[in-house]
């Protein structure tokens, strides 16, 4: 037994560091003014769940203050520029920004786009470099009916099922989850697939699985700005920090 613990602690000493990066690159629904002209009469739109992730921000914030990070925060639209997807992408510019000129939307990426990205991108590549671990999380949320189908979820974790960080920190988030919160019904990858086009997985093509682990946090937008809304956003850092704490 002794020799199985100085095992278990040397593992633990001998294991290489670990580095969180939280993003959120959805969290508000600003537009730039030089783009207002083409948003008028759009502020339901900007309002809804296509403008912006609903709590995300205070998702990731909270992540941020009490795993001792800073996150990257986002707050153009995404209808101005989605900026959780890859250059060339069809829903990269939306219905509003698609009919600028190529040299319109090369200012847009210039101004909006790659400034964010590359924060993100840099802070990562140097964490990779100083031989850390990354464990990326990327906060979002998703609007509880879409099209007619209700997403059946509280709480989804997207990740690459092939890749063993991801899948690590998933399986430890989860049962995190299940300790602390059991009413809660938590879904991987749903309501969408983790491997689609997202920023996570463009790194995941700059990174090797042993370096970098990025994942993506759905929450259910039933919850944001309800009595319980604090709770939940308390209960996602808790287990956060305990599945970190576990891998």
């Amino acid at each position: 037994m002794k020799s199985s613990v100085k095992r278990s602690r040397a593992a633990r000493r001998s294991r290489r560091p670990r580095r969180l990066v939280v993003s959120c690159e959805h969290g508000g629904n600003r537009v730039p003014a030089e783009y207002a002209p083409l948003f008028a009469g759009a502020a339901a739109v900007l309002d809804s769940h296509r403008g912006m992730d609903f709590g995300a921000r205070d998702v990731a914030t909270a992540f941020g203050k009490r795993l001792g990070v800073t996150p990257s925060i986002a707050t153009t639209s995404r209808l101005v520029v989605d900026l959780n997807r890859s250059l060339g992408h069809r829903t990269l510019f939306s219905e509003y920004t698609r009919g600028l000129s190529r040299e319109q939307q090369a200012r847009v990426l210039e101004k909006h786009y790659r400034p964010y990205r590359d924060k993100v991108e840099s802070e990562v590549a140097r964490a990779v470099q100083g031989g850390a671990l990354v464990l990326h999380v990327s906060a979002h949320s998703f609007t509880p009916q879409l099209n007619g189908e209700v997403r059946n979820c509280d709480i989804g974790l997207l990740y690459d099922p092939a890749r063993r960080h991801e899948r690590a920190l998933m399986d430890a988030w989860h049962r995190a989850l299940s300790a602390r919160a059991p009413e809660l019904r938590v879904r991987r990858n749903y309501p969408y697939t983790g491997v689609s086009d997202s920023f996570v997985t463009f790194l995941r093509r700059r990174h090797a699985e042993h370096a970098y682990a990025g994942v993506e946090l759905e929450v259910n937008q039933k919850h944001v700005g309800t009595r319980a809304w604090r709770k939940l956003v308390a209960t996602l850092t808790l287990t956060l920090e305990d599945a970190l704490r576990e891998i």
